[in-house]
């Protein structure tokens, strides 16, 4: 499948991916891809190695009209104001499969595997047992661990510093993302955030699915919102209900933006760019949620254990990517979901060996990451070892 426009993914390549110090001909790295491809299991002809990004990352297999939502879903948002709650989840329940999931969910491992493999066929084509990438994380943690919250309505808003109070007690800091134009601000409540060590960060518009209603609309949408992240002095994004353009999404001020997953089948527009890593879209940097939102997790699925979070974060653990949780505090005032998410941070907090950051940060060292001298003069650095046993790689952390 040939895609429009690959651009927009032109960055990741699993060269800029591994950053290995030792340097190898084009044509063998070239050759690693096209032996490692099949492992993501795409349809068709994938000759066209320059596609990989596009196809993978930008969702391109799911076809061109993959970011436009469908009519009855376009007039669901439009009634959805006028609708109780408990009706809109009853109706969610309905078109999101009736809580059925897909083989990728929750663990998308296609992607994964194929960047380990492309690593492990470079190792093989140039019959090395060993060579140094630059590690993924500061000070060789193991993991990212990043949480991020979506404040939808004025109920939600009041029960914000319930959350961060909360989590201060297990000495976590996290993202509040608020709505510029759907509930009156506390703009104090804000202050207050930042003073505490916690980041704001702007969600959609109006949180009313029009977002993205036309490219037109849109670009009269984004002055708004950029106007918002001036006013806020906060670089980071998510569109509301996880509705996304990433073209048009480039008329964002932003450093990066969060409306993307790895996997989510539940979602208005389903899908996944298969990474549990940040990646880059154009000009900013993409944090996709790798780890269930919590209204999934205990509404619709009826979980009462942070088990699909924790058995996930393993998974992330194993190969090194970011754990990130979208959470609502509108549906954590609701006591089944917020003793999830408190066993959830209560099991985190026992473990180590994790990165524990805000998504700025986050953001800010991947991108440091890539763009450092081949030294590394970026604080927290490290070249680590990649060692080939037999068929099988590991880094030695």
């Amino acid at each position: 499948m040939k895609i429009a426009n690959n651009s927009l993914w032109s960055l990741n390549t699993p060269a800029n991916f591994w950053l290995c110090q030792q340097d190898f001909p084009e044509e063998l790295r070239l050759d690693a891809i096209r032996k490692s491809i099949p492992f993501l299991g795409l349809a068709g002809d994938q000759s066209d190695i320059e596609s990989v990004p596009a196809l993978t990352l930008g969702e391109g297999r799911f076809g061109q009209e993959h970011w436009e939502l469908g009519p009855l879903k376009r007039a669901y948002y439009l009634v959805k104001p006028l609708v109780p709650r408990p009706v809109t989840r009853q109706l969610r329940q309905i078109y999101n499969h009736g809580g059925k999931t897909d083989d990728t969910w929750p663990i998308e491992h296609r992607y994964v595997d194929f960047l380990w493999e492309v690593l492990r066929q470079i190792m093989l084509l140039s019959d090395r047992k060993e060579v140094s990438i630059k590690y993924f994380w500061p000070d060789h943690r193991r993991f990212a661990f990043v949480l991020t919250h979506d404040v939808e309505t004025a109920a939600g808003q009041e029960f914000v510093e319930t959350v961060a109070d909360l989590e201060e007690s297990f000495g976590f800091r996290s993202l509040f993302n608020f709505v510029p134009e759907s509930y009156k601000l506390n703009h104090k409540l804000m202050d207050d955030l930042r003073q505490r060590g916690f980041e704001v960060g702007v969600h959609g518009l109006r949180h009313d699915g029009r977002l993205f209603a036309t490219k037109h609309i849109f670009k009269q949408n984004a002055s708004r919102i950029n106007r918002y992240l001036k006013e806020w002095d906060t670089v980071g994004f998510r569109a509301e209900l996880t509705l996304r353009q990433p073209e048009w999404m480039q008329a964002l001020e932003i450093e990066y933006d969060l409306s993307f997953f790895d996997t989510d089948p539940f979602e208005p527009i389903p899908g996944g760019t298969m990474s549990i890593w940040p990646f880059f879209i154009g000009h900013f940097v993409e944090l996709p949620y790798t780890l269930a939102q919590d209204h999934t997790l205990t509404l619709l699925l009826g979980e009462n254990s942070p088990r699909i979070w924790l058995d996930k974060v393993d998974f992330i653990e194993k190969n090194h990517g970011m754990a990130l949780v979208i959470t609502h505090p509108d549906y954590l005032r609701s006591k089944p979901t917020w003793n999830v998410y408190y066993e959830f941070l209560t099991e985190m907090k026992k473990r180590t060996g994790y990165w524990h950051a805000l998504p700025r940060d986050v953001a800010r060292w991947w991108k440091a990451r890539m763009v450092s001298s081949p030294e590394i003069n970026l604080p927290g650095a490290h070249f680590s070892k990649v060692l080939l046993d037999g068929k099988s790689i590991a880094i030695e952390v």
